[in-house]
């Protein structure tokens, strides 16, 4: 059953939230501690295992289909993380391996042509924090460091690794009008 034209969404934001993510088209993004629950599993030959969330899977490809580019910017690389954002078609403009982050996601800015005040960020941890305080909407997940929620605009409900960055997208596609069809389109 398709929802009504009048379609209200489950999880709603408010609207300052929603007029800061509208101008968004690239959304940064952390991985340990964001796009994992920050636990760090090795193999017994030294390898980074990593576990990620179908929801914000989903949520990063439904966020590209939208016009938004989900850009990664972390201090590690691992071949499970290369994994992960191939499937994801996020791995040509993912910046690895340097915790030194500002230069990276600059770079990334200019190749794209965006400025920071259409760029959302989600962090955790301080090497985060001048994404966030450049970004136009920053978000943290709740367990993320203290230092790191104050600088946020907003908190998800959802853990890191459980969803978080799904709610992220969910905030930004609910900002740019696509959220009610692309749910509409799904459960049709």
């Amino acid at each position: 059953m398709t929802p009504p034209s009048d379609f209200t969404p489950a999880l709603a934001f408010g609207p300052d939230l929603l007029a800061r993510a509208a101008a968004v088209r690239v959304l940064l993004l952390d991985v340990d501690g964001v796009l994992t629950d920050g636990g760090l599993w090795w193999g017994e030959h030294g390898e980074a295992i990593k576990r990620f969330h179908t929801l914000d899977g989903h949520g990063l490809r439904l966020l590209s289909a939208a016009g938004v580019r989900p850009v990664v910017v972390s201090g590690r690389d691992s071949a499970a993380l290369r994994h992960r954002l191939q499937t994801l078609n996020m791995l040509a403009h993912a910046r690895l391996g340097d915790a030194n982050k500002l230069p990276l996601a600059q770079q990334v800015l200019d190749e794209l042509g965006v400025s920071w005040n259409q760029v959302a960020a989600v962090g955790d941890d301080w090497p985060d924090a001048p994404l966030l305080r450049r970004a136009a909407l920053a978000c943290a997940p709740p367990q993320a460091h203290a230092e790191v929620l104050r600088l946020a605009h907003h908190v998800t409900r959802a853990g890191a690794g459980q969803g978080a960055v799904r709610e992220v997208c969910d905030l930004l596609l609910q900002a740019r009008g696509h959220y009610a069809a692309f749910w509409r389109e799904a459960s049709a």
